[in-house]
C-alpha cells in the first residue's frame, strides 16, 4: 500500500526511526549497572512494546490501569503503574496481579499506606507498593527527608508490601540546555538515593530505586545505587524532545498523513483536514516555534518555515511564508506534520501505519483508562 492510498488523516509510523531511537537508550544505559523499564503509554501498542522490550518477562511501566491489562493480556509479567492510587482500584488491581502478573503500584501518602495495608489484610493478599519521591518540586512524592517518608514505608514493610522507590524529573522539560537536563539527571539520581539511605538507616531496604524521563536517562550518567530507568517518548520522539535538544526532527518516527483540501488566497493560508481532533491541542514547549506541529513533504522532510499555525475540529490551516503561494500546493497534497507531544497526538488515533523499507503494516493501539 502506498501513502497516496491511505485515507486522511492517519497516523504513520517510521520502523527504521523507531528501532534506532530504542537502540540510541539500549546503547547509553550499557554503559552502566542499570537496567531500563520502558514506558509503554505514549504509543500504546503491543506491536510497539514488542521491540521496546527483550521479552515478556522484561520489565515496563504504564500509566493506566487499561494499558496494564492489555499488556498482561499479550503476556508481560513485570509491570509498575506508575500513577498514584486510589482505593477504589485495588480490586482492578489485585485481578490484574491474580493473571501471573506482578503489578507494582504507587502511593505518596500515609493515608494511601493505611487503605493499602488493610485491604491486603481483607483479602490475604500482597501487593508490591513504591513510594513516590518528588525530586523536583513539579508534582507528587514525598520529599527525600520528609518524615513522612519513613511513616509511609513502616506500615507497607511491616506487612511485606514494600518494595522501594520511584521519581519523576519532571522538571527536565524545563531546562534550558543539555547542560541542565544534566544536572536535572543528577538531582533526580540524588533525591531517590537520600530517601532509600533514609529509610535503610531504619533498616528498610528498597529492592527498587527507580528514575526516569526521557531527557535525564539519555543524557543522565553513572546511575550509582539506582536499579532501574523509566523512560517512554524515546521511541517515537516528538518537537518537545527536538525542543529540547534530545534529538533532532528527522529523529521523529511519528507523524500525521494529512492533505491539503483547500486554499484561502486572500490569506495566503493551505486548509489541511488534520485539526485538533488529529493533532490534539498540544502546543508544545512555549519557547518553541512549532505552532501545532511542523508540515514536512510526503517523504517527511520538514518544509522550512512551514507550521500547523491554528486548527478547528477537522481543519488545520498552515500560514503560508511569503516566499510561497497557495499554487504550490495542489489540492489533494500529501504532507506530513510532526507531533508536538507524542503522547498527545497518538491519543487521537487508533492505530499506526507503520512504514518499512518499501512495504507497511498496521499496528492497533489502545486508548482508556
Amino acid at each position: 500500500m502506498s501513502l497516496n492510498a491511505l485515507h486522511t488523516p492517519c497516523l504513520l509510523l517510521e520502523k527504521k526511526k523507531l528501532l534506532n531511537n530504542i537502540q540510541r537508550l539500549n546503547t547509553h544505559l550499557s554503559q552502566f549497572a542499570v537496567g531500563l523499564r520502558p514506558h509503554l503509554k505514549t504509543l500504546k501498542s503491543v506491536d510497539v512494546a514488542r521491540h521496546m522490550l527483550a521479552d515478556q518477562s522484561a520489565p515496563c511501566t504504564v500509566s493506566t490501569l487499561q494499558e496494564a491489562k492489555q499488556f498482561a493480556k499479550a503476556g508481560f509479567k513485570d509491570i509498575t503503574y506508575a500513577v498514584g492510587i486510589s482505593e477504589h482500584k485495588l480490586v482492578e488491581v489485585l485481578d490484574i496481579q491474580n493473571q501471573g502478573v506482578t503489578l507494582h503500584i504507587l502511593l505518596d501518602s500515609f493515608e494511601q499506606a493505611q487503605f493499602i495495608h488493610a485491604f491486603c489484610q481483607e483479602n490475604d493478599c500482597q501487593l508490591s507498593c513504591l513510594i513516590e519521591v518528588d525530586c523536583d518540586g513539579k508534582r507528587a512524592g514525598v520529599k527525600p527527608r520528609d518524615p513522612q517518608l519513613i511513616a509511609i514505608a513502616k506500615i507497607l514493610d511491616s506487612s511485606g508490601l514494600f518494595t522501594g522507590l520511584l521519581t519523576h524529573a519532571g522538571g527536565s522539560y524545563d531546562c534550558h540546555s543539555l547542560d541542565e537536563i544534566r544536572a536535572m539527571a543528577q538531582q533526580e539520581q540524588r533525591a531517590v538515593q537520600i530517601a532509600a539511605d533514609t529509610l535503610r538507616s531504619q533498616h528498610i531496604d528498597c529492592s527498587v530505586v527507580s528514575v526516569g524521563s526521557t531527557p535525564t536517562a539519555l543524557l543522565g550518567d553513572g546511575f550509582e545505587h539506582i536499579t532501574e530507568v523509566r523512560a517512554g517518548v524515546y521511541a517515537s520522539m516528538d518537537l518537545v524532545m527536538a525542543g529540547l535538544g534530545v534529538c533532532q526532527s528527522q529523529d521523529i518516527a511519528l507523524s500525521v498523513l494529512t492533505r491539503v483540501i483547500g486554499h484561502n488566497r486572500e490569506k495566503n493560508w493551505l486548509i489541511l483536514d488534520a485539526g485538533w481532533m488529529a493533532l490534539s491541542r498540544d502546543m508544545g514547549l512555549a519557547s518553541q516555534q512549532c505552532g501545532y506541529g511542523l508540515v514536512c513533504n510526503s517523504e517527511g522532510d520538514v518544509l522550512p518555515g512551514l507550521c500547523v499555525s491554528s486548527v478547528n475540529q477537522e481543519h488545520g490551516i498552515v500560514a503560508l511564508p511569503d516566499t510561497l503561494d497557495t499554487s504550490h500546493f495542489a489540492i489533494g497534497t500529501l504532507l506530513r506534520v510532526l507531533p508536538n507531544h507524542a503522547c498527545a497526538t497518538a491519543a487521537q488515533h487508533q492505530g499506526y501505519h507503520v512504514i518499512c523499507e518499501d512495504e507497511m503494516a498496521y499496528w492497533p493501539r489502545f486508548s482508556g483508562w
